[in-house]
């Protein structure tokens, strides 16, 4: 049985790309895959401390030779996409030269104000194949030189919804208060004022779920402290709670690769309000019907006389086009082409 190693940061955690790896894990193992993760962090098969974001040192290259060694194919999870370790993914690029491989990119340098100026990633080589999570950045690829394919997240379309009831008590939410969900980490671009903002025209509790990061902390201290509606910042073990508990969801990005959440909210039939992010023309494109965050009076009329045929609209949208089978279906295409299917 071959073996695929699945090399990031980090892996088995919350973060996007974690989560979106996962799904890929089990794509391989049905494709005939044996799978070992290896990452800097996290729970992996194999760590290797110089891949972290905040590693002082980068791997050696006879490290990452070693750990790779019995490896068939390698899909590089966004090391070699974003500089957030820089001598790490110039390691990783030099081991792998004329090696399959799969680049799997969220979120390239350029689409990053922070990053734009280094343009030495993505690295390209013949024996590799780059993979996109939006239709725009196939398009910013191949402006600079690179052939790109588009496979959309894929997303579980039969969980079972979690437990409303329970959720909402442990969260001390009331029966008839309105809970406006905003399931992602508190940084910069997830525009938590917005999402304030739009909690307050709705008359809802506001809850936020995810952890500050890059250094988003003070700001968000002082965003929660002085909030003009009642907040909740609690995470919860699974996704599927948070959309069961919250009456909607706010979405009010700046700026995202893919935006999981509005799909995710599809599916567990919550109405959401976006932001004014490119990639989400993509998926209007598709048909989702979503609120415009900063346009509070729709979604709260909504709120106020509830219709089902939005979430029965939504949820088979998703169903049609973003399920893990059309996710899988997309992905055993591109490794049969390459020739390396089991």
């Amino acid at each position: 049985m071959p073996t695929c190693a699945f090399l990031s940061f980090r892996l088995g955690l919350s973060d996007g790309v974690s989560v979106v790896a996962a799904t890929w894990v089990e794509a391989f193992r049905g494709f005939g895959f044996d799978v070992v993760t290896v990452a800097g962090e996290g729970p992996v098969d194999r760590v290797v401390p110089g891949l972290a974001i905040d590693a002082p040192e980068p791997p050696t290259a006879d490290e990452v030779v070693k750990v790779l060694a019995d490896c068939d194919l390698v899909v590089v999870e966004n090391l070699l996409t974003i500089p957030m370790n820089l001598p790490a993914s110039r390691v990783v690029t030099e081991v792998l030269r004329g090696r399959p491989a799969i680049l799997h990119h969220h979120d390239p340098a350029w689409q990053r104000e922070r990053y734009a100026a280094i343009t030495e990633l993505p690295p390209d080589d013949p024996a590799w194949r780059h993979v996109v999570i939006n239709h725009l950045t196939v398009e910013q690829f191949a402006a600079r030189g690179l052939a790109a394919i588009c496979i959309w997240n894929g997303f579980d379309v039969h969980v079972p919804p979690g437990d409303r009831e329970r959720v909402r008590t442990s969260l001390g939410v009331a029966h008839d208060e309105v809970l406006l969900a905003h399931p992602v980490r508190a940084i910069a671009r997830k525009n938590i004022p917005a999402a304030l903002a739009l909690a307050e025209a709705v008359g809802a509790t506001y809850w936020l779920t995810g952890p500050a990061e890059e250094g988003y902390g003070p700001v968000l201290e002082g965003l929660l402290a002085h909030a003009p509606c009642r907040v909740l910042h609690r995470p919860l073990p699974h996704r599927r709670d948070v959309y069961a508990a919250a009456d909607a969801v706010a979405f009010p990005s700046t700026w995202e690769g893919f935006g999981n959440p509005p799909i995710e909210a599809a599916i567990h039939r919550r109405p959401v309000a976006i932001g004014p992010y490119p990639v989400a023309r993509e998926f209007v494109a598709l048909g989702f019907r979503w609120f415009d965050a900063a346009r509070p009076s729709a979604l709260r009329s909504w709120l106020d006389h509830p219709d089902a045929g939005l979430l029965d609209h939504n949820e088979q949208i998703a169903r049609r086009y973003l399920s893990l089978e059309a996710m899988t279906a997309r992905l055993e295409a591109l490794v049969r082409a390459a020739g390396w299917m089991p």
